[in-house]
């Protein structure tokens, strides 16, 4: 076999890898329509991710309520776009899961992406014990000791197949900002776009800004959801530490459909701020 049928036969085997899993991602993957006539389920799956003792008894310890501020997140934030549901969300807790979900490249390559996503709705659909039926969008929230790093690790949410992949600690202090991951990658599952520097991590205004048009400018008060962050003066972030200090941003509610494009004013007038 000469060199160039050789090398012919490599190209047509890496593009027949390449198309198949392309057509596995998509094949595993149906994004569901919401149109907000009625709430979108949620359901959460905790996992302990580092195998710890102490992690495993907070993990045993959760409840639909450790989840609630979820819910009253999305409800303050839908009655400000009059989006007509008292409870845009509603989040349910499911038995905790020993399996782990296939860990996400760093960095990845289109072909890594794809093929973590299909590894990822795969592992999904052999643990997840509950009817899919059951629920709008997954949460799979692994958690870790607090002073494991790998609880910082970049959290995922996947609009094909709208599922979350979230990272968080075990402790009780740190509910508050787990829920706050949670919410963003579930908006994420929704198709909303992260609205920081993918580098730095800061917000990018105006979007980014939970408060685009205060003046002054800084220091801001509260996080746009999926801008991430509070930016206090124009080099200092913080990440808040609830749902509390969280808002849903005017470019996120036309993304999930909350507010017309047409008409970008949040309630009470505030218009959608231009860039300058």
């Amino acid at each position: 076999m000469g060199r160039s049928t050789l090398f012919g036969w490599l190209r047509l085997a890496l593009l027949s890898v390449l198309l198949t899993i392309l057509a596995l991602y998509l094949l595993l993957s149906s994004p569901r329509s919401v149109d907000w006539h009625e709430p979108v389920r949620v359901r959460i799956y905790p996992i302990n991710a580092d195998r710890h003792d102490a992690t495993a008894r907070y993990v045993a310890g959760l409840s639909t309520d450790s989840f609630r501020d979820i819910e009253s997140f999305f409800s303050r934030e839908g009655a400000r776009y009059e989006i007509g549901l008292d409870r845009p969300v509603l989040v349910q807790l499911a038995p905790p899961l020993v399996a782990l979900p296939p860990a996400a490249p760093e960095q990845a390559s289109i072909v890594q992406a794809l093929w973590w996503a299909v590894r990822m709705r795969l592992w999904v659909w052999r643990h997840d014990g509950w009817n899919a039926a059951d629920s709008d969008i997954r949460i799979f929230m692994s958690f870790y000791a607090p002073d494991n790093p790998l609880g910082m690790q970049h959290s995922l949410g996947l609009q094909k197949g709208m599922i979350g992949l979230v990272n968080g600690y075990a402790d009780a202090e740190h509910q508050g900002l787990n829920n706050f991951v949670a919410a963003h990658e579930l908006l994420h599952t929704l198709g909303a776009g992260d609205k920081y520097d993918m580098q730095s991590g800061k917000p990018l205004w105006p979007d980014g800004f939970a408060d685009p048009v205060q003046a002054p400018l800084f220091p801001q008060q509260r996080a746009e959801i999926m801008g991430g962050r509070v930016q206090v003066t124009p080099g200092w972030s913080l990440l808040p530490p609830s749902l509390d200090h969280a808002v849903v941003g005017a470019a996120t509610a036309i993304e999930i459909g909350w507010l017309s494009p047409d008409v970008p004013r949040l309630k009470g007038g505030e218009p959608l701020p231009m860039k300058p």
